[in-house]
């Protein structure tokens, strides 16, 4: 007899939807808690206890505050609401943009490693271009593949390191494939972009709770056909509600949760990092 699912609820932190680069924030979270509508309640009856602040939505900015630290390490801490019954995925976006490219140009998602993330301006146009190019969702960028192999041949004129030359010298030879996603985005688009990070998030906790029905923050990507796909990908998946968080304490609890976790993950902060591990 198959186990009893859980009921898991779940927000995100750092999502602009398919724009991996150029945007306010470089890591993404998913956060998932495992906690009953009562308890749920009870730990934000609680941080406003704490907080005391009269805003009438609280996030995770509230706790990252120096003056709340205390209640920071309460919440995460192991005597705290979420110790053992929460997760977070944390996604370095341009890193998983990496990855993508060369995963759907040259098979080789592991030679991301090869290559540098870095603000410097050719390769900052290189990762543009190549989300720009895979995008599925307006606006759609026609000189994407243009832009990208143009990207590509000045790293190389203007020197890379030899493993980076390497992969850019595979890419280089892809421009068949690239052109091929395009049409295909253009005739029979994907459920979900590469570039997409919510879709692979939310498989990767059914992966981690196991056979589960989900409470999500409502997101306009998560479509009922997109919600069917992630069914069919996650066969654990049982059940699929997207709320208003402002009407579930659970799912403010993981907003928070992947909020502070998130952020915790960019300090250098001895203390946090190792009470935000406990969650990643």
């Amino acid at each position: 007899m198959a186990a009893e699912p859980l009921d898991i609820a779940c927000d995100e932190s750092g999502y602009e939807g398919q724009q991996l680069v150029s945007s306010p924030t470089t890591v993404f979270a998913h956060g998932s808690v495992h906690l009953t509508w009562e308890a749920a309640a009870d730990c934000m009856a609680e941080l406003r206890a704490r907080i005391r602040s009269p805003a009438t939505e609280y996030k995770a900015n509230h706790l990252l505050r120096e003056k709340h630290r205390a209640v920071l390490v309460w919440l995460l801490g192991p005597d705290g609401p979420v110790h053992g019954r929460a997760h977070v995925l944390l996604v370095d976006k341009p890193r998983f943009l990496l990855r993508q490219v060369l995963g759907q140009l040259i098979d080789a998602p592991e030679r991301a490693a090869t290559l540098p993330v870095t603000d410097e301006p050719r390769w900052r146009r290189f990762l543009v271009a190549g989300n720009a190019l895979l995008r599925t969702r307006e606006p759609l960028d026609p000189t994407a593949a243009d832009a990208l192999f143009w990207s590509i041949d000045d790293l190389r004129r203007t020197g890379v390191p030899p493993a980076a030359d390497e992969t850019l010298a595979l890419l280089a030879k892809s421009r068949a494939r690239a052109d091929d996603f395009l049409e295909r985005r253009r005739s029979d688009p994907p459920a979900f972009a590469p570039v997409d990070l919510l879709a692979p998030a939310i498989v990767h906790t059914v992966g981690h709770w196991g056979r589960v029905r989900i409470t999500h923050d409502f997101q306009s990507t998560l479509t009922p056909a997109r919600v069917a796909w992630l069914t069919a990908a996650a066969p654990d998946l049982v059940g699929f509600t997207l709320v208003d968080s402002n009407d579930d304490p659970r799912v403010q609890v993981a907003d928070i949760v992947a909020g502070t976790v998130r952020v915790i993950a960019g300090r250098a902060d001895p203390e946090l990092t190792e009470l935000a591990a406990a969650y990643v």
